[in-house]
């Protein structure tokens, strides 16, 4: 046997030998039917917000109106008797009394007529003192006693009425105020009815104006005004009424305000905004920017728990302005969520970042 050949023999024999051995110990591999596990999934890192904490305070809110300031009265007084102006006791802008008189109409024998009836009265009172006399001394009948009473009675009217007719003739000032129309001069013909002067109060002025179905809940009598005229002048006024059934072709309730006005600024006529000061109330201030809707479509903020979770809450806006909102509804103190609150959804939990000392 060559040597070639004692070669490839060894090399078989030294495989069987391991095989055997291998086979021998029971270290054999099987295939498993399962997906070896997966490595555990790493947990999701928290999205990180940043809040800033806020704190509910006292706020007085404030209902703002259109509004119209009127004359606390205004009068057109007018001719009570006819004449001729003989003159004039006052002018256009003049500040009056109340009774003061105004003006002078001519007589035209009024006058006479009032003293014939009083020399009548006087002449009857003589005859009546008379007839008592009389009737005491049973010299004159019950009847012609009675007949003298009505007669003087009835003179008593007529003098009444003729010293009426006088008094028209000056016609007075009803209540203190000025003179801001003058419809007649000296010499003008007039008839009963004839428009005199226009006298307006100014001293102190009503506004007026129409608060919304939705809040006239909060309006009631005896709250204070803030009424700003277009030129800036402020006054200030009270609630004096509120309607009680609105008016059906706005749904609003018209509101009238007491505006004292000792200056006698001129401001009756023009339109004002009033500011109605509303019950106090605890409120916060935010940023107009901070505010979202919900669902419904009522705005609302976002803030986070103390349990780190996102809470939505829906507020009422009390005031709002360039510089910010105040807002009720909120607890009295948040974690208002200023940077990330379009990432983040209720009920998730978070990892708040306060930025309170790092306001702007």
């Amino acid at each position: 046997m060559t040597k070639a050949k004692w070669s490839s023999l060894g090399l078989s024999v030294l495989v069987i030998v391991v095989l055997v051995i291998w086979m021998a110990t029971g270290d054999i591999k099987m295939a498993s039917d399962e997906a070896p596990p997966e490595p555990e999934q790493e947990q999701r890192e928290l999205t990180r917000v940043d809040v800033e904490v806020l704190e509910a305070v006292a706020y007085q809110p404030e209902l703002k109106l259109q509004g119209q300031v009127e004359p606390w009265q205004l009068v057109m007084v007018s001719a009570r008797a006819a004449g001729t102006v003989e003159s004039l006791q006052v002018g256009l802008g003049d500040q009056v009394t109340a009774g003061q008189k105004l003006l002078t109409l001519s007589t035209d024998g009024r006058d006479a007529v009032a003293a014939r009836w009083q020399s009548r009265i006087r002449k009857l009172e003589a005859d009546l003192s008379a007839a008592r006399q009389l009737k005491a001394r049973n010299l004159a009948a019950e009847t012609e006693l009675l007949s003298l009473q009505s007669e003087l009675a009835a003179a008593r009217a007529e003098m009444k009425a003729a010293e009426l007719v006088l008094q028209h003739l000056e016609p007075n000032a009803p209540f203190d105020g000025v003179v801001n129309r003058r419809e007649v001069d000296p010499g003008t013909l007039v008839q009963v009815g004839t428009p005199l002067f226009e006298l307006v109060q100014i001293d102190r002025l009503k506004a007026t104006g129409r608060v919304p179905q939705q809040t006239v809940k909060d309006v009631e009598p005896g709250q204070g005004v803030e009424v700003n005229l277009l030129d800036g002048t402020r006054l200030g006024g009270v609630v004096s009424f509120v309607a009680s059934a609105a008016d059906p072709a706005t749904r609003s309730f018209a509101v009238e305000v007491v505006v004292e006005n000792p200056e006698l600024k001129r401001a009756a006529g023009g339109t004002a905004n009033l500011n109605i000061r509303l019950p106090e109330q605890k409120a916060t201030f935010i940023s107009p920017a901070y505010l979202s809707l919900n669902d419904d479509g009522r705005p609302g903020v976002k803030y986070v728990d103390s349990d780190n979770k996102v809470v939505f809450q829906t507020v009422k806006l009390l005031g709002i302005s360039t510089s910010g909102a105040w807002v009720s509804g909120l607890p009295d103190e948040i974690r208002l969520i200023t940077r990330g609150a379009g990432f983040v959804a209720p009920g998730e939990t978070v990892r708040p970042v306060d930025r309170t000392d790092q306001r702007g």
